[in-house]
């Protein structure tokens, strides 16, 4: 098993690859997929076929941006959390699917990577949905584990084996520090996330933002006392916001 780590436009892309196909650990943003797929042809001298599955840990931009635009390149399979409802539901999904792309496209400006295409449709149609602890389909060595807080249906991607973990956006490096990500819906669920990754005790715990680092349990334990105790949301933010001009 090699673990490629690439610099996708405002987030990590973990490919990992075996001799009999290769796995994307998230779905990356639209802006990605040139990326992912020079470097499958130019740099593995791999078919684009090899791509056997795209996991989706969430519907971010950044997250589930590249995943139907790779699965008609390669053929691979979507997997996704198993949801009844699409994420960005109802007219307060589709202000909330466009203020995400905004998010992502000023984050990208800051990077200064500039304004690319990154629209992707706010309905995922993922080929198979998993629950807490199932294999990732074409790679056994991987488990899925539910870790919602950020969105209602996180998934975090574990080796086994190797004891490393890919977390998406569970935990965000910034500069020397761990802090929560922006935003945390639902703050309970978010704590026993954490506290479930700090059981396991990876060996490597694999950011979406800040790279592959080893975490120690006290920074777990800071990360937890300092998480959010309410929702922290665009629109709660944007409130305060107003709030705080208003006096």
């Amino acid at each position: 098993m090699k673990t490629h780590h690439l610099n996708g436009y405002i987030q990590s892309i973990y490919l990992i690859e075996y001799d009999y196909g290769l796995l994307l650990l998230d779905g990356c943003c639209r802006a990605d997929i040139s990326l992912i797929c020079d470097f499958i042809q130019s740099e593995l001298h791999r078919e684009l076929s090899d791509l056997k599955t795209v996991v989706v840990t969430h519907m971010h931009p950044d997250h589930a941006g590249a995943a139907h635009n790779l699965r008609k390149l390669t053929g691979c399979v979507i997997v996704s959390a198993n949801k009844d409802q699409h994420w960005y539901k109802g007219f307060n999904g589709i202000l909330m699917h466009w203020i995400d792309v905004i998010l992502t496209l000023y984050v990208g400006r800051k990077l200064k990577k500039g304004f690319k295409n990154i629209f992707y449709s706010r309905k995922l149609k993922p080929d198979v949905k998993v629950n807490d602890g199932d294999e990732v389909i074409h790679f056994p060595e991987w488990t899925l584990l539910e870790t919602p807080g950020h969105t209602d249906r996180d998934l975090s991607v574990l080796h086994k084996e190797k004891n490393w973990v890919y977390v998406a956006d569970l935990i965000i490096k910034l500069r020397s520090r761990y802090i929560s990500p922006f935003p945390v819906f639902y703050p309970n669920q978010y704590r026993a996330s954490l506290n479930k990754i700090k059981k396991i005790t990876p060996r490597k715990v694999m950011l979406a933002h800040g790279g592959i680092l080893a975490i120690q349990d006290s920074d777990f334990d800071q990360l937890i006392e300092n998480s959010p105790k309410i929702p922290r949301t665009p629109l709660r933010a944007s409130l305060l916001k107003i709030k705080r001009i208003i006096g």
